[in-house]
């Protein structure tokens, strides 16, 4: 049973990733998450790429496989590593966690075909104005 909150996780893994930014001593030789910030996005957002298509492949492997232990651990690493790469994501154009935790938050309790229907009534908005 996880006694902290998983909200104190991302945003301690948020910090962490913070601190490895080049302009906070993040040395690129030491550090995975400081030479992927060094790099800049295309290193990054290459990995996101790459994780979010291994995730659908582990997916897929449940659903071809039946879940068992380890498609089921298979899966949940690749989510971890898409997760975690995402957070690299957030933390170079200045953004938290906390920030993609507001925004679910303000969809819960909405369903995704009045989400998309808001969506889509915005965007007409913005290019009518």
């Amino acid at each position: 049973m996880h006694t902290m909150n998983s909200n104190d996780t991302l945003e301690r893994l948020a910090s962490i990733i913070e601190s490895r930014k080049p302009g906070h001593g993040g040395d690129p030789e030491k550090s995975y998450v400081a030479r992927l910030l060094h790099k800049g996005p295309d290193a990054f957002l290459k990995k996101i790429g790459e994780e979010a298509t291994e995730t659908v492949m582990a997916a897929k492997d449940i659903d071809h496989g039946g879940p068992t232990p380890e498609l089921n651990g298979k899966l949940v690493g690749e989510v971890a590593d898409l997760w975690f790469h995402s957070l690299i994501a957030l933390a170079h154009y200045n953004l938290r966690p906390a920030d993609v935790l507001a925004e679910l938050e303000r969809r819960e309790g909405t369903s995704g075909i009045e989400e998309k229907a808001l969506r889509k009534a915005q965007h007409r908005e913005a290019i009518n104005d």
